[in-house]
């Protein structure tokens, strides 16, 4: 007797289904289960949807998509149906998925070939009324699937993504406990697990692919696994078995974890109770197989970039030296968020023949791979120069040619898209504090005098590196006074959350003077100081700027601090002893009268908590006339020395202006006409007490202003203030 015959028997009919060709094919018993004419037919699939339910149709769909997956029989109710969508009876489809050849070369090429059997119409009420495509369950399951690939997608790290799926609540068959298995190589091990007892995952850490147990033979296989009782584990896994028997489960899956086709580990579910892996059930399991395998991957990526990123900026940046004599030191690097998280922001610290120091920072244009690239180049190029013991204009007009020869030889996308870089190079004397400052389009240093005070130091400076080949860059001379601290930075700690140059200093005055480095000592008072002026920009401190932050950075940040007398920095206990004097220089020359606007704001700054801001304004008048007079009467620089000393509302400010001329100033009466001569009429009205001091080579002015003094009323103020010079 034929198959067939026998399968017409007992009301059993044979289906194909080609998802190449799109057909499907039905014996004679079954058309006449799906209500076509009782003979062998050849229907389009369309043809064949039409007989099913809709909702049976698409659960069936996902049935034979994971039955495809795992290599196994794909079972499911379905309803047939009349044209006019009545449903005639419940057939039981079991079919099994048999690879093809596509014909465009799809993996995914395969024909299901089973049987199709009438089964009686569940009765309301019974359990077999819940079917998979109906009541709470599959809902839940959404639900699940939805969240848990919403938190694995959000999992940054591989303990990350283990921790997440630790906590994963499945509906109705809550694993009691879970593995994770990698690959090394030939063996395997478990890389992540729960609901196991520290220790108990020793046995599994370390075995080779070859080993009789279910996640070396899911590894090697590539399908899944599943133990619906301890019988099929002992079964199955004879010599494995008693390593599972003592956690007292009672059934297991496990799941092969693929990645872009590629095997990278097996996932272990363990049940405490019996699980029957229902489709659904395997369903479920395989989809957050299959995010799990995603999710670790992304994991991998992620932290072998960051490990990369970790690696160029270790070889990029330097470790600063803290123990230079007599001086400490800070840094800090972080890249912008995104990407590689590279850029081209560095600093760097150079050890000179003649026994100084170098303290470099620069920001090359841009925050891609090319910029790091070009920072790297620069960088070791000023290495070079310093190290030959050049002055540091020349340090500076060395990189800008070494720059504008890169952007000439470098091909193509330089010549479309050139890069510049700003710079700022200081040459340290330790033993005396001298700082010799060659800026290159970069921000000013700043300044936190002893008494916590910060100053933007204003310097010389040229054209970026990189612009103009020939472009010089003429250096400024600072004494950095024992206790007092520089900072010099990038313009991504300045420039940030929409601040503009000036409102970004405002914001770093009240981080640096408002942080107690007399607290935290030395070094250490310079490291919380870095912390937390990187803390401002985006969020936690950290020394090694790594781990989750809150970002809220748009630029690449560096940054660096250099405090003379590194055990003594800052403002010490003033109960013994008077509060130290807050001193501002500044040179102003010929060459740069805008730098006389540079000269009021310093002694604004100087100024900043004065008790009457009458005399600040004195004070800054008085200073914009001295220095104006020598730029329009001598051939000479001025240099400005302001100095404030004493207590709290009883100090008292010395201000003088330096030149080289020997000639005198004379206290004139200028008519209401005269464009000048009011220089001295001002200071006499508004100067508590000044003068005029030759020197040895020149002269000096000067004025002084006490804070308790008595503002001069309006009319002692002359007729006509002379109109302040545009700077």
């Amino acid at each position: 007797m034929r198959t067939e015959d026998v399968l017409a028997a007992v009301a059993t009919g044979l289906w194909r289904w080609n998802n190449v060709t799109g057909l499907v094919t039905f014996d004679a018993e079954a058309a006449r289960l799906m209500g076509l004419p009782a003979a062998p037919v050849e229907v389009a699939e369309s043809t064949a949807r039409a007989r099913f339910h809709p909702v049976d149709w698409v659960e069936i769909q996902g049935i034979v998509s994971l039955a495809v997956a795992e290599g196994t029989l794909a079972e499911a109710r379905l309803r047939v149906v009349d044209p006019e969508g009545r449903v005639l009876r419940t057939v039981r489809s079991r079919t099994k998925p048999i690879p093809l050849d596509g014909q465009d070369g799809s993996t995914e090429a395969y024909e299901l070939v089973g049987i199709l059997e009438e089964v009686p119409e569940p009765q309301p009420g019974t359990s077999a009324a819940r079917t998979p495509v109906t009541g709470d369950w599959r809902r839940n399951r959404e639900a699940f699937l939805l969240d848990a690939g919403r938190a694995l997608a959000e999992a940054r790290s591989t303990s990350e993504v283990l921790r997440v799926a630790a906590g994963l609540s499945m509906p109705g068959f809550e694993p009691a406990g879970l593995a994770v298995f990698g690959i090394d190589g030939d063996r395997i091990s478990v890389i992540g697990h729960h609901g196991q007892r520290q220790g108990e995952e020793e046995p599994f850490m370390d075995m080779p692919l070859s080993t009789d147990y279910p996640a070396a033979e899911v590894i090697r296989t590539g399908r899944a696994i599943y133990l619906p009782d301890p019988e099929e584990y002992r079964r199955r896994f004879p010599t494995t078995w008693p390593l599972a028997e003592g956690f007292g489960r009672r059934s297991w899956a496990f799941l092969p974890l693929i990645n872009a086709g590629r095997t990278i580990g097996a996932w272990m579910a363990g049940f405490s109770i019996p699980v029957t892996f229902s489709p659904d059930e395997r369903s479920v399991l395989t989809t957050v197989a299959r995010m799990l395998a995603q999710a670790l991957s992304r994991a991998s990526v992620h932290e072998s970039e960051r490990e990369l990123t970790d690696g160029l900026q270790r070889s990029m940046m330097p470790t600063v030296q803290p123990d230079i004599p007599g001086m400490a030191v800070a840094a800090r690097y972080v890249p912008t968020g995104g990407g590689l998280e590279v850029g081209g922001d560095w600093y760097d610290m150079i050890t000179l023949p003649s026994g100084k120091i170098a303290l470099v920072i620069g920001d090359v244009q841009g925050h891609d791979v090319r910029a790091a690239g070009l920072m790297g180049q620069l960088r070791i190029a000023l290495r070079a120069y310093a190290s030959e013991g050049h002055h540091p204009d020349a340090v500076l007009s060395r990189a800008s040619r070494f720059l504008a020869g890169i952007n000439d030889l470098s091909g193509p996308d330089a010549a479309t898209d050139p890069r510049f870089a700003t710079c700022l190079y200081i040459e340290v004397d330790p033993g005396t504090g001298i700082l010799d400052i060659a800026r290159a389009g970069h921000p000013d240093p700043a300044i936190r005098l002893v008494d916590g005070t910060m100053l933007v130091r204003a310097t010389a400076g040229g054209l970026p590196l990189g612009i103009d080949p020939d472009t010089d860059y003429p250096t400024t001379r600072i004494v950095l006074e024992p206790g007092e601290t520089m900072m010099v930075c990038t313009d991504g700690l300045i420039e940030t959350g929409g601040h503009d140059l000036e409102t970004g200093w405002n914001r770093l005055r009240s981080i640096i003077e408002g942080h107690d480095l007399w607290e935290n000592e030395g070094v250490g008072g310079l490291e919380t100081l870095a912390d937390a002026l990187v803390q401002a920009v985006h969020g936690p401190p950290s020394h090694h700027t790594t781990g989750p932050l809150v970002d809220r950075r748009e630029d690449d940040i560096a940054v660096l601090l250099l405090c003379r007398d590194g055990g003594e920095c800052g403002p010490g206990p003033y109960d013994q002893a008077p509060p130290p004097a807050r001193r501002a220089v500044l040179t102003v020359a010929q060459a740069e009268p805008e730098r006389i606007a540079a000269a009021r704001k310093q002694l604004r700054d100087l100024m900043h908590d004065w008790a009457d801001e009458d005399q600040v304004d004195s004070a800054v008048l008085m200073v914009s006339e001295m220095v104006t007079n020598v730029l329009v009467h001598t051939d000479g620089d001025a240099l400005l020395v302001a100095e404030i000393t004493g207590e709290q509302h009883r100090r008292r400010i010395h201000v003088e202006v330096s030149d080289a001329s020997d000639d005198m100033p004379h206290l004139r009466q200028p008519g209401e006409m005269a464009s000048s001569g009011r220089g001295l009429v001002l200071m006499e009205l508004l100067a508590e007490t000044w003068g005029v001091d030759p020197r040895g080579e020149g002269k000096s002015i000067w004025f002084e202003l006490y804070e308790d003094a008595p503002a001069p009323g309006p009319s002692e103020l002359p007729p006509a203030p002379p109109v302040e010079p545009a700077a």
